[in-house]
């Protein structure tokens, strides 16, 4: 199918056929894609990393959201702000590092220099009459969910991030995110659209086929099965897995632990959905014994068997917290067919890599895992491109979270096109 101009996007929002997959040009078209960064993500909150990322004074990290480059330091008050990436003066881009640490950040080209609060602090040769107060950086919409780093490049953001924050922060926050250290972080470029990726990511249905060592600590189950297509030992291990999710439940939420499904995926500008879900074989952590990883627990956890907490975000992240580590994943979209999946492991900021943990020990169930969702996403993207590709129907017993991501997706392209 030939790109589709984007006078042609109205129709395909307004034409989908709920429960199948999204018409070709969704995946394919690069008018499409540049719709889907200004009304996606240009407008929404945006999962860009974690406090962690920026741990001390002066620590700054760069992301690229699209076209626009954004800073995020902590200053010297330990604040954490985000600016976009650009020098008042002309426009050059100030820190190219993914990672660095400054004392002020210092423009490369005429030398003009900010501090941490982005405020103008140095421009040479500009003459009395300049007024360096108005040109201080852009700022750029921050806020921090236990930890969890947003950003939203829209000058009026979503308002609804308070209420994600107030339901999911008592989930997150026994994990203490703030108090964990970066072990290990993976890039990984899959030749596919974004879109892809986070279908790929909203379902289980694909595990059991694809993901042997998903499977060893993860209950594919947990994620929706036919009980009426099983075999009676598939049935009775589905039926064990359910009583086990159930009693897992009462006995988290008996520690202070809060458990149970929360799920807005389609409800909400800002989309979400969470539950802690136990775990197979030892039922510590996402290894391939299933033990914990990291020898210190998180936060004041003392219980190793805390199941996984899942947390996904649209339109880019998932997460995963267990009671060793937690693994968080970001996408960012490059172009049509190219997305970045950013994977960060987080253990004890305490912890000793070789003496409490060991880092092949700590990634590999997620680093086979991703490697295998790269090639399935690839694998997707060349069938769309085929003329013979049509949508098809989505599994109303595995696939509904996939749903309800194309339908979030679809409801906030309706609403970019109607405004």
């Amino acid at each position: 199918m030939l790109d589709a101009p984007v006078s042609q996007l109205s129709a395909l929002v307004r034409g989908r056929k709920p429960g199948y997959s999204l018409d070709a040009p969704f995946y394919t078209a690069p008018a499409i894609f540049d719709a889907d960064m200004e009304a996606i993500f240009a407008r929404h909150w945006i999962y860009v990393g974690v406090e962690p990322d920026v741990p001390e004074a002066g620590d700054v990290m760069t992301v690229d959201v699209g076209k626009a480059s954004v800073l995020i330091a902590r200053d010297d008050d330990g604040a954490i702000k985000a600016f976009h990436n650009v020098c008042r003066h002309r426009g050059a881009r100030l820190i190219d590092d993914e990672k660095t640490s400054v004392g002020n950040i210092v423009c490369r080209y005429h030398s003009w220099t900010y501090d941490l609060t982005g405020a103008l602090v140095h421009a040479p040769h500009m003459g009395s009459s300049f007024d360096a107060s108005c040109n201080g950086l852009k700022s750029v919409h921050l806020r921090s969910l236990e930890g969890l780093l947003f950003v939203c490049l829209a000058d009026e953001p979503p308002a609804d991030f308070d209420v994600m924050a107030a339901r999911i922060g008592p989930y997150i926050a026994p994990h203490k995110v703030r108090d964990t250290k970066i072990a290990y972080q993976s890039d990984i470029i899959e030749m596919g659209n974004w879109k892809l990726a986070m279908e790929n990511n909203r379902e289980c249905y694909h595990c059991d086929a694809n993901h042997p060592e998903l499977t060893v600590p993860l209950f594919a189950y947990g994620f929706g099965f036919a009980p009426e297509e099983m075999d009676p030992i598939d049935l009775e291990n589905a039926q064990r897995y359910e009583a086990l999710r159930q009693t897992s439940h009462s006995q988290w939420e008996a520690m202070g632990l809060p458990s149970r499904e929360i799920d807005e995926l389609d409800t909400m500008v800002t989309g979400f959905r969470t539950e802690r879900l136990p775990l197979d074989g030892d039922g510590e952590s996402h290894t391939m014994d299933t033990r914990v990883a990291c020898r210190l627990p998180l936060g004041a956890l003392t219980n190793a068997k805390l199941g996984g907490l899942s947390f996904w975000t649209q339109p880019n992240s998932w997460h995963h917290f267990l009671g060793d580590h937690i693994v968080t994943f970001a996408v960012f979209p490059l172009d049509a067919g190219r997305t970045l999946v950013r994977t960060k492991w987080l253990v004890n900021k305490d912890a000793v890599e070789g003496v409490d943990y060991d880092i092949e020990r700590l990634i590999e169930v997620w680093t086979a895992t991703n490697a295998q969702d790269s090639a399935l996403v690839a694998m997707c993207q060349s069938g769309v491109q085929n003329p013979a590709y049509e949508p098809g129907p989505y599994s109303p017993n595995t696939e509904m979270l996939v749903e309800k991501f194309c339908r979030w997706y679809i409801g906030r392209m309706t609403g970019f096109l109607d405004q």
